[in-house]
């Protein structure tokens, strides 16, 4: 019996749910990037980020590259990119009464 629509739409959101592979996709947006990159970046341990990594691989969202020992990932398409923006903008409505927050994220848009 197929999975109905609903429940693969939260199953996609189950995966998305972590701090690291938001992360991790946000800087994909800017294009391909090796892992070291990634790791500099986010300030995990590489274990936890080779398992958030393994998470956004196996759903197809991202995908992995090998060139000798360096192993670059990067998003699977376009639309990845428009499901962050559309987030950002639900947020900015949503924290219009926290300031602090609000102006954290217009911060890291300035930054892109």
């Amino acid at each position: 019996m197929p999975v109905p629509l609903y429940e693969a739409k939260a199953e996609f959101f189950r995966m998305l749910g972590h701090p690291v592979r938001i992360r991790v996709l946000e800087l994909l947006q800017d294009g391909p990037r090796p892992v070291r990159e990634l790791l500099a970046e986010i300030e995990v341990e590489p274990s936890s980020l080779s398992q958030q990594l393994a998470v956004l691989r196996r759903s197809g969202i991202v995908t992995a590259t090998r060139t000798g020992s360096t192993v670059v990932y990067e998003l699977a398409g376009g639309d990845v990119a428009e499901l962050l923006a559309a987030a950002r903008r639900i947020l900015s409505v949503l924290l219009a009464g926290r300031r602090d927050l609000l102006d954290e994220l217009r911060r890291t848009d300035t930054m892109r």
